[in-house]
């Protein structure tokens, strides 16, 4: 791997330490509680916790959680715990001691070189009975939707500013996520959707209540389709 993905992804934590809302850090929050009772075993890894919003909840799930971030800024800023492994690394070099039995990659697709090739390897690192536990933002969300009808996008994938700035390199729908899962070979056992977001985050934090932000979580449950989120639980 060349040093100018290293610098590459360091390049990229500025955004996560300053520009992060906290209504982006909410979204988080229900990704892992949309995959929480689906973890399984004793033994987990996290590839990309960035500042670790989410490392704060797996770390309760497991007996040993491993993490691994490509930039170094990030990872310094979770704090030590005595069942967490932090390793500095790109994820297409990180070499496992062990496998594991539940594997989380949030967030991680749509940023990589090789989405096909990085679940290639990574199927590797599981257990027999492991689960491969991915999620990656929705092009048809909703908000992606009418931002098109609006002349904002050319179509729903498009990169916007926001991609830009998270170093994103493709957006996926329902159908080329799961089109790079099975081409690496994996099981997908269940996909859906996690959260209906009509509006950006940075509108939803200014003006809509709690009442309201709980609400459409539980709505997106119903329109998977076109939540914010994709997520697919596979195995080897």
């Amino acid at each position: 791997m060349s040093g100018s993905e290293h610098e590459r992804v360091e390049s990229l934590s500025d955004w996560y330490l300053k520009e992060q809302l906290d209504f982006d850090k909410r979204l988080i929050r229900f990704r892992y509680e949309t995959i929480k009772s689906k973890l399984v075993g004793k033994i987990g890894l996290e590839l990309g916790p960035a500042e670790g919003e989410m490392t704060q909840f797996l770390i309760n799930d497991f007996e040993s959680l491993t993490i691994v971030e490509g930039s170094s800024d990030l990872l310094a800023q979770i704090p030590e715990r005595g069942n967490l492994v932090k390793i500095h690394a790109l994820f297409e070099e990180f070499q496992p001691q062990q496998p594991f039995d539940s594997i989380i990659l949030e967030h991680v697709l749509e940023h990589v070189d090789d989405p096909v090739g990085l679940l290639e390897r990574v199927k590797n690192w599981l257990t027999p009975e492991g689960r491969l536990f991915l999620g990656v933002p929705n092009g048809n969300s909703i908000h992606r939707l009418v931002a098109v009808k609006m002349g904002l996008l050319d179509n729903p994938c498009q990169l916007n500013s926001r991609d830009h700035a998270l170093g994103h390199r493709r957006v996926y729908t329902s159908q080329t996520f799961r089109a790079d899962i099975e081409k690496s070979g994996l099981k997908v056992l269940e996909i859906g959707g996690v959260y209906f977001k009509p509006l950006s985050n940075s509108q939803i934090q200014e003006n809509w209540s709690e009442e309201m932000i709980q609400g459409f979580y539980e709505l997106g449950k119903d329109f998977p389709e076109l939540a914010a989120e994709i997520y697919a639980v596979c195995s080897a």
